[in-house]
């Protein structure tokens, strides 16, 4: 079994070359701060790795990849080049979406005989939309300490960047290959308020825009967030009724993978004033002000004057957009 290093410079060989001439006194101390935290034996620690900028690894996570005794991950050989970048080397297990429940029994029988495990994904936080859950299941279950090292997730990093107004999301993931099943999943959702989050691969991005523009509201506004914390990170905001022209007007806007966000669907009021500022901006093609909003309250059953007040805005930020 493998027991802590008080050597920082073990930890992080490439991270602290970098720092320790402009924060060496700081860095010392957080290194300190990592290394003073308890890290028991058999325990299985899930631990956040880099969705795109190896940068963005915590401290934490460095430290206790470099005190496991193995690591179990997704890809043995994808992690194993994720530890060369931090200078590390260790026992690597494979498991993945096909092997879960069988590895999940020899990392049981290692925990149990005191060894510290590290579970990691290709990318982000484990578990989420990435094999991981059946493992944490059954050492749970086994009695077995379970301890989370939390960091990158492109669900979230995807969340915080958006403008989305709404305290509520609903993690989705990826939706099925297959088009019917699909249309049953996005018929399930179209009642939910929260803000929709789905992954998506670069070759279904297309069909799976198609989807959503057929299933939900044109005027709910769409994220796209393309190749997070990476070289050519995008990330573009727009109407559904505007996704479609948007993702086919640059090959490049299909390549990557996608982290694709929708707004939720809003509360009975807020979808009576859209449909009003709908009908109002057609009328108000083909007629005045003041008809405009006579004829909207009559559609409507909305208040003449707080129409022809909206019509007035919507006339005036018309006007000025032609300027």
């Amino acid at each position: 079994m493998t027991e802590p290093t008080d050597n920082a410079s073990t930890i992080l060989p490439l991270m602290q070359d970098t720092l320790q001439d402009a924060l060496p006194n700081l860095l010392h101390e957080v290194l300190r701060d990592v290394e003073r935290q308890t890290y028991p034996s058999a325990t299985l620690y899930v631990v956040a790795t880099p969705i795109g900028n190896a940068g963005d690894i915590s401290l934490r996570a460095l430290h206790t990849l470099s005190i496991v005794d193995a690591i179990a991950c997704e890809d043995t050989r994808n992690t194993g080049h994720l530890l060369t970048r931090y200078g590390l080397s260790k026992k690597l297990i494979a498991a993945h979406q096909h092997n879960e429940r069988e590895v999940a029994d020899t990392l049981i029988r290692r925990l149990q005989a005191g060894e510290r495990i590290a579970l990691v994904s290709d990318a982000g936080t484990p578990a989420v939309s990435d094999p991981g859950a059946r493992i944490v299941d059954a050492v749970r279950n086994a009695g077995l300490r379970v301890v989370p090292l939390p960091g990158a997730s492109a669900a979230v990093a995807a969340l915080s960047a958006s403008g989305l107004l709404n305290d509520q999301f609903y993690f989705v993931g990826f939706l099925p290959a297959k088009a019917k099943q699909r249309e049953t999943v996005l018929f399930n959702l179209k009642s939910v308020a929260a803000t929709l989050v789905f992954y998506e691969a670069p070759h279904r991005i297309v069909e799976a825009v198609e989807a959503l523009a057929t299933s939900f509201e044109p005027t709910r506004h769409i994220v796209f967030a393309r190749e997070l914390t990476k070289m050519f990170e995008e990330i573009h905001r727009c109407t559904l009724a505007e996704a479609g022209a948007w993702i086919n007007a640059d090959a490049n806007r299909q390549k990557g993978e996608f982290v694709v966000l929708l707004e939720g669907t809003p509360a009975a009021g807020d979808q009576d004033e859209m449909e009003a500022e709908r009908i109002l901006k057609i009328l108000l093609q083909e007629c005045s002000v003041k008809q405009a909003a006579t004829l909207a309250s009559h559609i409507t059953g909305q208040k003449k004057n707080a129409l022809y007040d909206r019509a007035l805005q919507m006339k005036a930020g018309s006007e000025s957009g032609q300027a």
